[in-house]
C-alpha cells in the first residue's frame, strides 16, 4: 500500500476513534491512550503521524471544522429563497451537532490545544467563529436583496445568533432542543430586520 494511502488511513482512523471517544466520554477522557485503544492500534501508530497528542488534536478540530464548513456553506445558496427565518434554523441545526458542540467543548478546555490552533486560525474558537462568518455572508446576501434591512448590522447579528444557539446545544449530556427552540431564537434576533418573515 503506497505510504500516503496508509498515512490517510491511519488518520481517519485515528480521527474517528477519536471522535467516538469525545462523544462517549467527553473531552476530559480524550488522552492518547483512549484513542489509538478505541482505535484498536498500538500507541506508537498516532506518534508516528503526529509529533505530539496536541498536534493530534488540532488536526482533528481542523479536520472536523472543514466537514461542517462544507455542510454549512449550502446555507448561502438559498439567499432570495424561501423564509430567512426557517434558512437560518436548518443551518444552526446542522451546525451544532453532536460533534459540533463535543469540539468547541474540546477547544475550550484545553489551553495548549487553543494555542496551537492561533498558529492555524488567529482568532475566534473554531466551529463558533467559522459558523458565524458563514450566516454573516448569508445575511449581507439577503440585505442585498433587500430581504433584510438595509441598515442591519450582520457582523453583530451573525455572532448573536451562533452565540445564543450555541447556549442551546451546550449541555452534553441532555437531549439537543428542539427545531422550535432554535426557530424562536432565530424570529427573536431578526425581529426588525426581517422584511419577509414567516406567517
Amino acid at each position: 500500500m503506497p505510504t500516503g494511502v496508509a498515512l490517510r488511513d491511519a488518520r481517519d482512523q485515528l480521527f474517528d476513534a477519536a471522535e467516538r471517544v469525545l462523544l462517549q466520554d467527553g473531552p476530559s477522557a480524550l488522552t492518547s491512550r483512549a484513542v489509538t485503544t478505541e482505535a484498536r492500534c498500538a500507541k506508537g501508530v498516532l506518534h508516528r503521524h503526529f509529533t505530539d497528542f496536541d498536534a493530534f488534536l488540532a488536526e482533528l478540530v481542523l479536520d472536523r471544522v472543514a466537514r461542517i464548513d462544507e455542510r454549512t456553506a449550502v446555507l448561502h445558496k438559498t439567499a432570495g429563497a424561501g423564509s430567512i427565518v426557517d434558512n437560518l434554523t436548518r443551518a444552526l441545526m446542522d451546525s451544532f451537532g453532536p460533534v459540533a458542540v463535543a469540539i468547541v467543548s474540546l477547544v475550550t478546555s484545553r489551553d495548549t490545544l487553543r494555542a496551537r490552533l492561533r498558529r492555524a486560525r488567529p482568532t475566534g474558537v473554531p466551529i463558533l467563529t467559522d459558523a458565524a462568518a458563514v450566516i454573516a455572508s448569508y445575511l449581507r446576501a439577503e440585505r442585498e436583496l433587500g430581504r433584510i434591512a438595509a441598515d442591519a448590522d450582520v457582523d453583530t447579528l451573525a455572532p448573536t445568533l451562533i452565540g445564543a444557539v450555541h447556549m442551546l446545544f451546550a449541555d452534553r449530556q441532555g437531549a439537543p432542543p428542539e427545531v422550535g427552540a432554535v426557530r424562536k431564537v432565530v424570529t427573536t434576533v431578526l425581529s426588525g430586520v426581517d422584511r419577509n418573515p414567516p406567517h
